[in-house]
């Protein structure tokens, strides 16, 4: 191919040269990063065997061909054996100059609507600060003067009606845990960035659940020795983890469960924000669980605050989590089906100027 090579490199979205017989013939670098091979291992492949559509494309495929005429195919869940389907949208094209050979292209909708959410929820956030600081301020000093009232109610109250006033004072102390929770959702800093190792930050959390609330949880390490100190606050990206492995380890309801810790490298994973600026996050981390999956209900707004699939949930673990990976200049997204939920962080990676300070 007498492709201009720096163009070709360029091209934002995955992109496929399919020859006559339907092997591959080359892939970008963003279809490298999209089904996680490189162009070598896959030159040659029959395409079928490498890319998988939850459509029957091949007849549609071969007319484009046969006729020399553009192919669209909308709302497809495309994946490779390297990686999860994921939604896209699929532009196919004869390559002129060369017969037969035809151009293929895998738009994935995810960064789109991660965009759109990412947008909705740092509006929200922005809006449950400032209730988080009315409520905590409005609120806690009233509960201190009802416990107390109730405490010195119970010494003179017969056995029989201390049940009353213990559970006024239990209710109360449960309402202050949870203003002391929306206090900390409404009171976090700015990062405070440095180069972080994110498996030192994975292994601190994967001990400390072991130890606490995942203890009955088989947590598994899958990570890439290789990848480089990302940018971030230690502190705040071991609070995202935790959160998320909370989250996974109370889905099971005390039932034992799988948690998969996995690091690994996306060098194609560029955000390009409305102002026309561009943002490398090639650090890719996954939670990944075998529970019971979201609720069908609060999938699409599950990083909104005060959402939450449990019964007594305050709704504010992933917005807080979505916060903080924001301040980051990062991207959080979920996918979830029942046995199988994948929360996935991309971060930047730390410049040179933050790693010789290491």
């Amino acid at each position: 191919m007498n492709s201009d090579r720096a163009i070709w490199a360029s091209l934002p979205v995955p992109t496929l040269i399919i020859g006559p017989n339907n092997e591959i013939v080359d892939i970008n670098s963003a279809a490298e990063g999209f089904l996680n091979v490189s162009a070598k291992s896959v030159r040659g492949v029959p395409v079928w065997d490498q890319i998988a559509v939850n459509d029957p494309l091949e007849t549609a495929f071969e007319r484009a061909r046969g006729t020399s005429t553009p192919l669209f195919v909308n709302d497809v869940d495309v994946g490779s054996g390297q990686r999860a389907p994921m939604q896209s949208d699929l532009q196919v094209a004869p390559l002129l100059g060369h017969p037969e050979h035809m151009i293929f292209m895998i738009s994935p909708r995810e960064l789109a609507g991660r965009m759109t959410q990412n947008h909705s929820v740092k509006s929200a956030a922005k809006s449950a600060i400032g209730m988080a600081e009315m409520l905590a301020h409005e609120i806690k000093n009233p509960l201190a003067g009802i416990t107390g009232a109730a405490q010195l109610l119970s010494m003179n109250l017969a056995a029989e009606d201390l049940e009353l006033t213990d559970l006024i004072v239990e209710e109360s102390r449960r309402i202050v845990k949870l203003l002391g929770q929306v206090e900390q959702f409404g009171n976090l800093s700015m990062p405070d960035f440095q180069a972080v190792n994110v498996h030192d930050v994975l292994d601190r959390a994967r001990r400390s659940a072991l130890l606490g609330f995942g203890a009955h949880m088989k947590i598994i390490e899958d990570y890439d020795p290789s990848l480089p100190m990302a940018y971030g606050d230690p502190d705040q990206l071991l609070q995202v983890v935790l959160n998320l492995l909370k989250n996974a380890s109370e889905a099971t309801n005390g039932k034992s469960g799988q948690i998969r810790l996995h690091s690994y490298f996306e060098h194609s994973f560029r955000l390009r924000r409305s102002d026309g600026s561009g943002q490398s996050l090639p650090l890719q981390i996954e939670i990944i669980d075998d529970g019971p999956g979201l609720p069908e209900a609060i999938k699409d707004d599950v990083f909104d605050p005060f959402v939450s699939g449990r019964e007594n949930g305050t709704g504010l673990g992933l917005a807080l989590v979505s916060k903080i990976v924001s301040d980051h200049s990062g991207w959080i997204s979920v996918s979830s089906t029942p046995g199988r939920t994948v929360f996935r962080i991309s971060l930047p990676r730390a410049p040179k100027s933050a790693q010789q300070k290491q």
